[in-house]
């Protein structure tokens, strides 16, 4: 595979993203629960940006960048309008260990920074890879809280929030 191509989601790639999507549910249950409108989950309230990892027409990967709430920004002790939310990131088993969510985490993360906003996620327990990524890129754990959901294995969902470094913002 070569570098995949990184752009900007448009409309017409949803379709793609969801089948991407539904590969990475089905490997790895995540999201948690498979969503009514998985176009829409893909989508969520407050989009700044979307982004997807291309190989020619498939999708290797997905990354989202949202509004961040008031219960975010509390749990980093931020204000929500200094803030940007990562979100919606996940790569393909196919593009697994080949630096596809390395690249879409620092696509969102430049996309913020560019707007003078502070990076901050959410990551559930469970998410082992995930936590490895974005410790691995300098992300700080500032707080965890139990979710309000089960897991797939029946547990019930303990979040943690990070916070990308502070040289990463304006």
């Amino acid at each position: 595979m070569d570098d995949p191509e990184i752009r900007r989601r448009r409309d017409e790639d949803l379709k793609a993203c969801v089948v991407a999507l539904a590969t990475v549910y089905e490997a790895d249950r995540y999201p948690a629960r498979w969503p009514d409108d998985p176009a829409g989950w893909l989508t969520p309230e407050g989009l700044l940006g979307a982004w997807a990892a291309w190989d020619g027409p498939n999708v290797l990967g997905h990354v989202a960048l949202t509004r961040t709430g008031h219960a975010m920004a509390a749990e980093v002790g931020l204000p929500p309008d200094g803030l940007a939310s990562v979100s919606r990131l996940f790569a393909t088993a196919s593009a697994r260990r080949r630096g596809v969510a390395t690249a879409l985490l620092a696509t969102a993360v430049a996309a913020a920074t560019a707007d003078g906003l502070r990076p901050v996620l959410e990551v559930e327990d469970g998410g082992i890879a995930a936590v490895r990524l974005y410790e691995r890129a300098g992300w700080r754990l500032v707080s965890s809280r139990e979710g309000d959901w089960t897991t797939a294995d029946g547990r019930t969902a303990l979040l943690h929030t990070y916070l990308a470094p502070a040289g990463e913002a304006r």
